[in-house]
């Protein structure tokens, strides 16, 4: 197949989704199919450098998240490229810009279109307008209006699936969480070390990692406030906290404030290449997020064999339902009563054995095969589409 992903967000850019995407393009290359990626510009990728098989589209910063873009042209531009590539099915990964112009191109060429869902935008309303111009109905609507006619849906956990079902979603939805590619995380004793080394960590020291963008919405504030208390439970422990984002500087505020400057230490933005090192340096992954739709990097923590405590969900629950590969948690205490005990506590007996059945099951192959299989099922949900409006207008 012939495969255009429409998206918004892609390399060199730091998320989740650009993850995904990437992820899922490798996938579908190595089991044969050509993949083509329609983005936007981005200010670290030069307008001359050749990117193979990506086509991009002008671009602005988005309102009030301007780490993140948006397509200002480009329609009939995509729809000429995509006509001459032959595409044979589109995939769109957002609901604004680039999801647009590829719902357009696959209406124009009468190919199927088909969704991954992959924002919870209900915790991101703060962003626009300090959340007093757009409402959980508005979401609900714009989600509706954009699903509207597709062939079929991704949606990454059982989360967004009820999010869906309960905006009214009526087009066919299957549950596909994004998987990883293992082989970035084997173990690399040496460079985890090294990890250590470059922020002065003692290779015996207690070390807590959390991992993402920045963002209010992740939570960290609450992270940092706990582990003020862990700190007390757990001699010498230390918390790592990768990424960056706005709520940056709020968050090394609160440190300072908390006197916690020498155990908590922020690294700032890194390359996508060196996470697996971060993940394999710590004792425990940790996250009081409460607004993933899947969390990708948990299955990134346990793939580098990190025990992982996350807040409770249907996704984690099912995620880490074995207390080896770590727990879930409601409540601050209970997050300080686990986080503390893991930390104490050995690697639980038979733990390779279940994390290799777990990790079977998000492994990027798996992944690959079961999209495959997705863009099956929505061609034959397309033309069975087809025919009965053809009928129709014939009758």
């Amino acid at each position: 197949m012939n495969i255009g992903i429409f998206t918004d967000t892609y390399y060199p850019q730091v998320s989740g989704v650009a993850t995904s995407i990437a992820t899922l393009r490798a996938q579908l290359e190595r089991k044969g199919h050509t993949v083509y990626i329609f983005t936007t510009t981005d200010p670290e990728v030069e307008k001359n450098v050749y990117e193979r098989n990506i086509f991009r589209f002008a671009s602005i910063p988005f309102i009030s998240f301007t780490d993140r873009r948006i397509a200002v042209r480009g329609l009939f531009h995509s729809y000429q490229v995509a006509k001459e590539l032959n595409l044979d099915i589109v995939h769109t990964q957002t609901e604004f810009s680039m999801g647009l112009i590829g719902k357009f191109v696959a209406k124009a060429l009468k190919i199927p279109c088909v969704h991954t869902y992959h924002t919870m935008y209900e915790d991101y309303l703060h962003y626009v307008a300090k959340g007093k111009l757009l409402k959980p109905v508005h979401v609900r609507l714009m989600t509706c209006s954009f699903c509207e006619k597709m062939s079929g849906i991704v949606a990454p956990s059982e989360r967004v699936l009820t999010t869906l079902e309960n905006y009214g979603v009526k087009e066919p939805i299957t549950v596909i969480p994004t998987g990883v590619d293992l082989t970035r995380f084997q173990a690399q004793t040496s460079a985890s070390n090294s990890i250590r080394q470059k922020y002065q960590i003692a290779a015996d020291t207690p070390l807590l990692l959390t991992l993402s963008r920045l963002a209010f919405e992740k939570d960290i504030d609450k992270l940092i406030t706990d582990f003020k208390t862990i700190r007390e439970k757990v001699t010498g422990v230390k918390l790592l906290i990768v990424g960056d984002g706005p709520a940056r500087e709020s968050l090394e505020a609160q440190v300072k404030e908390l006197g916690l400057t020498t155990d908590v230490i922020f690294t700032g933005e890194i390359e996508n290449k060196y996470v697996g090192e971060f993940y394999r340096a710590a004792d425990l992954f940790v996250s009081t997020s409460i607004s993933e739709s899947q969390g990708l990097t948990y299955i990134e923590a346990l793939a580098a064999g990190t025990r992982v405590i996350a807040y409770k969900s249907p996704y984690t629950e099912k995620l880490l339902d074995d207390p080896a590969l770590g727990a879930v948690f409601e409540t601050d205490e209970e997050f300080i009563e686990k986080t503390s005990a893991y930390l104490s506590a050995p690697v639980a007996k038979g733990y390779s054995e279940v994390l290799e059945q777990k990790l079977s099951e998000v492994s990027a192959d798996n992944f690959g095969e079961r999209i495959i299989e997705f863009y099956e099922q929505s061609r034959s949900q397309y033309l069975k589409m087809s025919r009965s409006n053809h009928s129709k207008e014939l009758s």
